[in-house]
């Protein structure tokens, strides 16, 4: 029984999240020899201000703005 479980930082609206786990789910289905209803799909939502990146929040970041290319 396949399990993908996928971690995003908030935002994303309920359609997105949604085609997300259509396009995983198919993705799966496509390339194991198993049924549809033994795939499972988990998508975990963290918030931006609880998801570090070099020890910046997403939070911090949004705030900051956009950033030259060459820096990130």
């Amino acid at each position: 029984m396949p399990q993908v479980d996928i971690t995003l930082a908030e935002g994303r609206t309920p359609e997105q999240i949604r085609a997300l786990l259509h396009e995983v789910h198919a993705a799966v289905l496509r390339t194991t020899n198993t049924k549809p209803e033994y795939i499972r799909v988990v998508v975990h939502e963290v918030p931006r201000s609880h998801w570090a990146t070099g020890d910046i929040t997403l939070t911090e970041m949004d705030a900051a703005g956009p950033q030259d290319e060459e820096q990130s």
